[in-house]
């Protein structure tokens, strides 16, 4: 597989991720949600502190952090995408190296700029120390809502598939909603989830041994070649 290939299905990932991204923060309001196919499928905005699927970790502090680590499997996936180009890797474990490569980027994008381009987004309040929402549609602004590297991730897909309750003698969730399946999520997360679990699904089939041709070796001695030690 050549290198323009991967790059393709990266960029392809991403541009639909960000424009996704972009169109719901300008169109929705923060919580805002919209049936796509019966109640099964919505568009449902909420913005991401934190990890994936909406696990949040720590404040501030804990999204610098989030961003960084992110900054740096990207750094990492651009060195090792290049390298299993390069050393002729299995076709099916390239396509999913990219597309958790292009999940990163994605993600990366929202916490390392979406602050400084759009003027409303979730903050952190100091007295409550949690993210506290907003009103009115975002819009593109020079003066952002956050400082560099604490941008929040846009999530928007959310399929809602099974809705019930507990019954009522399940202990600690008897009579409580049950939702199948509840997070939130984005386009980079979705080319992530799917690029590991086909890794690790076909994995024997990606990292299975490759024979090598080892040619044969050739001995050099100071014996005499000749007629008579050919006889004898």
């Amino acid at each position: 597989m050549k290198k323009r290939h991967a790059f393709l299905i990266i960029l392809l990932i991403v541009l639909a991720d960000q424009v996704l991204k972009i169109w719901i923060k300008t169109n929705y309001h923060l919580n805002e949600h919209h049936n796509v196919i019966g109640s099964g499928f919505q568009l449902y905005f909420v913005e991401n502190p934190g990890m994936a699927y909406g696990w949040k970790f720590g404040g501030n502090w804990g999204k610098m952090a989030l961003t960084v680590f992110r900054l740096g499997a990207v750094i990492f996936g651009t060195w090792y995408l290049g390298r299993i180009i390069r050393e002729r890797y299995h076709k099916g474990f390239i396509i999913c190296a990219a597309l958790v490569y292009a999940g990163a980027l994605g993600n990366l994008i929202d916490s390392a700029f979406y602050g400084m381009i759009f003027d409303k987004g979730m903050t952190v309040d100091p007295v409550l120390k949690d993210y506290i929402g907003y009103g009115g549609l975002a819009t593109f602004s020079s003066k952002g809502y956050a400082s560099f590297l604490h941008g929040n991730v846009v999530d928007m897909l959310h399929f809602p598939i099974i809705k019930t309750h507990f019954p009522s003698w399940v202990p600690g969730w008897g009579g409580e909603e049950f939702v199948f399946f509840s997070p939130i999520f984005n386009i980079a997360d979705a080319s992530i989830t799917s690029g590991v679990i086909t890794i690790l699904v076909f994995q024997k089939r990606f990292f299975k041994h490759r024979e090598r041709t080892t040619p044969n070796a050739t001995v050099e001695t100071n014996a005499v070649v000749n007629d008579e030690a050919q006889v004898s």
